[in-house]
């Protein structure tokens, strides 16, 4: 999905009794429909009718009023803004798409290797969370998908339990008592006890388009669709309750891979060939504040032809460190993360 930064032309134009509409266009005040947090719209519209009709504007359905500012903790991304007309005991609206960026660019950060641990080569994966000093792991490809409980000491695997061949793995999240994995396609997540790693029941994705990256902040689970959309899901029944979209100052951010949550901040791998990078983003409106720079990590694994792109970040709580590998690499690498110079 790729947010467009202009005007989303063609306006939709009702009557209450069929007739022909008038034209009427709406105006924000801001160039190609963009703002940042803490701007203020200026609405107003062109149109053929006559006067004396009476305007009231809408965002996201929400009554507004013309002059209405976007505070500092609004969510960012896409808006739809409506002016609903009335005149002589008929109705009219027209909507425009307007889209509220990140007010600065993202820090920029690297990395600074602390330990490398082994990993198990044949690994595709998808997902990666601690429970204290057990690492888990979600694997992923038909056929070869897997829930795994690790010592990464060692990397040596404790438990394995595998998917049917049917299921494509994705991200995975450790919530209370259970562990909750993801699939790609089948629109259908696990849950699992922790304890013995058994299935104790599924659920069904709802809007969201497919399965990708999970975490959660001990109240709700975050989920990525590959779009630049994270949903929010309640852990009582796994509904989507609510959704982020991810934005830069630029534009939006999409193929938002595993997550991680760290320190109140979500982490973000993006499944982009070429560019081995992990974006910070601020969950309360959306916000990617960071982007950690890992190239040159992929060159110190051993290269082979099933070798693919980074992903797995785990967080180790008392350690302050992240775990990072990558699709079939041999390494798991503990980092620490510095500005960039």
């Amino acid at each position: 999905m790729k947010i467009l930064f202009s005007l989303f032309g063609a306006l939709m134009l009702l009557t209450c009794d069929g007739s022909k509409s008038p034209k009427i266009k709406v105006k924000t005040g801001h160039k190609a429909n963009i703002a940042i947090p803490g701007d203020t719209l200026k609405l107003s519209v062109v149109t053929s009718l006559e006067k004396d009709y009476q305007v009231t504007y809408f965002l996201n359905d929400k009554p507004i009023k013309e002059d209405y500012q976007f505070s500092l903790s609004d969510q960012l991304g896409d808006y739809k803004i409506k002016a609903l007309i009335k005149k002589d005991n008929k109705s009219y609206q027209s909507t425009v798409k307007f889209t509220l960026l990140a007010s600065k660019s993202p820090n920029l950060y690297t990395y600074q290797i602390i330990n490398i641990y082994p990993h198990d080569i044949e690994a595709y994966t998808q997902g990666l969370e601690f429970d204290n000093e057990i690492l888990y792991e979600s694997t992923g490809l038909n056929g070869k998908s897997s829930l795994r409980k690790i010592d990464y000491f060692k990397g040596k695997v404790l438990n394995s339990i595998n998917l049917n061949e049917s299921f494509f793995g994705e991200g995975l999240t450790l919530f209370d008592d259970k562990i909750i994995q993801l699939t790609w396609r089948s629109k259908k997540g696990f849950i699992y006890s922790k304890n013995d790693m058994k299935i104790e029941k599924s659920f069904s994705y709802q809007e969201s388009k497919e399965g990708w990256g999970l975490c959660n902040d001990n109240k709700y689970l975050y989920k990525s669709d590959g779009t630049h959309f994270i949903w929010i899901l309640d852990p009582e029944n796994y509904n989507e309750v609510d959704k982020i979209q991810v934005m830069t100052n630029k534009t939006s951010l999409k193929n938002l891979n595993e997550l991680e949550w760290v320190e109140g901040k979500i982490y973000a791998n993006t499944y982009q060939f070429n560019k081995d990078v992990v974006v910070i983003i601020d969950p309360k409106n959306g916000a990617v504040e960071g982007v950690i720079d890992f190239s040159g990590l992929k060159e110190k694994v051993k290269q082979h032809k099933e070798l693919n792109v980074l992903n797995g970040i785990a967080y180790h709580k008392k350690r302050k460190t992240l775990f990072v590998t990558g699709k079939n690499w041999n390494k798991l690498f503990e980092v620490k993360i510095t500005p960039k110079i």
